[in-house]
């Protein structure tokens, strides 16, 4: 579980406040003059306000295009919920499988862009807005083993880890469907309409996952459910188009998308004194700040030493093991979400892109063999896929699968 500038959120996520009483009071006197500063100026116009209907109602938002040489569903701000499906294809012969893969394929390239458009179609998913929805859709590596499909040669599943609890019921799949937006009825509509469409066109469902993530301050990393903050050190443009992206060429809009359900010993963790907590990520709870820094996006520096000689983060602290510093500077986009499917079932859903997902075996294999975090975890479920580059207007996903 990864936990280490930028995660991006949704600029329409409600803001968290840090107010205290004197802050409290000052804002609630800003708040009152601007009031009445704007009610007098409404009435110096005869009540009308620019750029805001009649019902005082805000500008509605424009809806997230589907349409582009990127999915969204990795291009756009992380959205504060989600919802994973994923599908499996028949196998008969390599030249039907590819037919009924194109189909499907069709199939959901047309229901998502409607669905993310400015007039879905469907009535539930309308009254409110757009929906700003983002997806993606990936190919599984066995599927595109078994098709001969054009797919990045790193491309493959990832080997058993030290410790896994793997249900493949929960996990694997021929083709990964990840849908996100602001609101779960937004996620359960769409989740239908996406399943539906697959199904029709010749897919079986092979399992499902949703997700969530606090209430974040718009430019805020999120926290997960121990407490800490989860996806400080995303890399920038630059270093994604080195680490995330693939290279020039067909791939060159595609990238790797790296799935884990991590059941998470909340309590357990809880039960920890404050002090051996931030020891075992390397970070402050309280803001996220690296042991030897002073800022939440401070590098760590996990060769600095305390006079003793022992480590300032600790040799088997989370952030140190996770470091790029230990894998030539390669980096991973995190963008993972909690989950609660119950007392006992709770947890993160770690989402990780990345160019290639050897990458993540390497650090994976680091965490299993000393992170003093791994008595907190149990990785129960894992999948692998290619994101494909996004669709033309008018075109469909995966028109490059078969060159």
């Amino acid at each position: 579980m990864p936990t280490e500038p930028g995660n991006p959120q949704d600029p329409a996520r409600p803001a968290a406040t840090g107010l205290g009483r004197r802050g409290a009071l000052f804002a609630a006197g800003a708040v009152l003059a601007a009031g009445v500063g704007a009610a007098a100026d409404e009435l110096a116009r005869g009540g009308r306000t620019p750029g805001r209907a009649a019902t005082g109602a805000p500008p509605p938002e424009a809806a997230i295009p589907f349409h582009g040489s990127r999915q969204a569903g990795v291009t756009v701000p992380q959205q504060p919920a989600t919802h994973l499906l994923a599908f499996d294809l028949p196998q008969t012969s390599a030249a039907a499988d590819r037919q009924t893969l194109r189909g499907v394929l069709g199939a959901l390239t047309r229901t998502l862009a409607t669905a993310a458009s400015d007039a879905p179609p469907d009535p539930r998913l309308q009254g409110g807005g757009t929906t700003r929805l983002s997806s993606l859709v990936g190919v599984g590596p066995a599927l595109a083993t078994r098709l001969g499909l054009d797919v990045p040669a790193e491309l493959a599943e990832l080997p058993p880890f030290p410790g896994d609890r793997l249900d493949p019921a929960r996990g694997g799949g021929d083709l990964l469907v990840q849908l996100c937006a602001a609101d779960r009825w937004t996620l359960t509509v769409a989740a239908e309409l996406a399943g539906t469409a697959a199904h029709t066109a010749g897919a079986a469902p092979r399992w499902s996952q949703s997700g969530f993530l606090p209430r974040t301050a718009p430019g805020t990393t999120p926290r997960n459910l121990f407490g800490f903050k989860d996806g400080t050190a995303n890399p920038d443009d630059a270093a994604a188009e080195q680490w995330v992206w693939g290279p020039p060429g067909a791939h060159r809009n595609g990238t790797v998308l790296v799935y884990r359900r991590i059941r998470m010993d909340v309590a357990g963790f809880a039960a920890l004194p404050e002090d051996q907590r931030d020891r075992v990520i390397g970070r402050r709870a309280g803001d996220g700040v690296p042991l030897t820094g002073t800022a939440e996006h401070d590098d760590p520096d996990i060769y600095a030493k305390n006079p003793d000689g022992s480590y300032v983060i600790p040799a088997t602290a989370h952030v140190r093991l996770t470091s790029p510093r230990l894998d030539g500077g390669a980096r991973m986009l995190r963008r993972s979400y909690s989950y609660d499917d119950g007392p006992t079932d709770r947890g993160l859903l770690f989402c990780a892109f990345m160019r290639d997902p050897a990458q993540f075996t390497r650090v994976q294999n680091r965490l299993a063999g000393r992170d003093a975090l791994m008595p907190f975890l149990t990785h129960q479920a894992s999948a692998v896929a290619y994101v494909l580059p996004g669709a033309a207007p008018g075109g469909t996903l995966g028109d490059r699968l078969w060159t």
